[in-house]
């Protein structure tokens, strides 16, 4: 940890020993209290850390500091081979239906979740209402539309990259859940879990039955 720059280094001190004073980090780190406070700045800065002033039996309060919840993501994290392991072991235990059938009752749930919020929306509305779904959990979604009138909406992040690498109900859930949302044709044209760049979606603004004949 020695290696670490110092910005790092006191984002592990924080992690190891909980919420520590400027002075307590200076003795750890062993630089001045000014380049400390300086460190100190910019990942308060950065929403990182925050500072808590915390009672003294004798004297001023001093700011103890720690770390915010969006530091979590600087280090490292195996939630993903869990979920891997328990799905393997339910596998194992209950056959593949019982893996099926949990990704329906996700499919679902989210549907329930998000049908409010496209209830009486016209088809753009709702797309612009799934692309915002989609960042919110984290999928780094962007939606634009085609010269014929397709909408074509790009993931360039799975969260749960892993789990549809080893599962296809994953990607076909998504499918699934996206053309009950919108209601109506939604083909998927790439795969992060089979290769691609990105997760790509080609959404249909006329039923499957009902595209305009020329």
């Amino acid at each position: 940890m020695k290696d670490l720059p110092t910005r790092e280094h006191i984002l592990h001190l924080l992690k190891t020993l909980g919420p520590l004073t400027a002075r307590e980090m200076t003795v750890q780190l062993q630089i001045t209290e000014m380049a400390v406070r300086r460190h100190l700045g910019t990942l308060e800065r950065d929403g990182l850390i925050e500072p808590k002033l915390q009672r003294q039996t004798m004297g001023r309060p001093t700011s103890v500091y720690a770390l915010t919840e969006e530091a979590e993501g600087f280090f490292p994290k195996t939630y993903h081979k869990v979920t891997l392991e328990l799905l393997n072991e339910l596998k194992e235990e209950a056959g593949e239906a019982m893996i099926g059938r949990l990704f329906e009752r996700r499919k679902f749930k989210l549907m329930k979740k998000y049908e409010a919020r496209m209830e009486g929306r016209d088809l753009p509305a709702k797309v612009r209402i799934l692309t915002e779904m989609q960042n919110e959990g984290g999928y780094m979604a962007e939606c634009g539309q085609s010269e014929n009138g397709d909408y074509v909406l790009k993931e360039y992040n799975c969260p749960i990259y892993e789990v549809a690498d080893h599962y296809n109900h994953a990607c076909s859930c998504e499918l699934e859940l996206f053309e009950s949302l919108l209601d109506t044709k939604v083909t998927r044209t790439e795969c992060l879990a089979k290769g691609g760049s990105c997760c790509a979606y080609v959404i249909s603004p006329y039923p499957e039955n009902a595209k305009p004949t020329s």
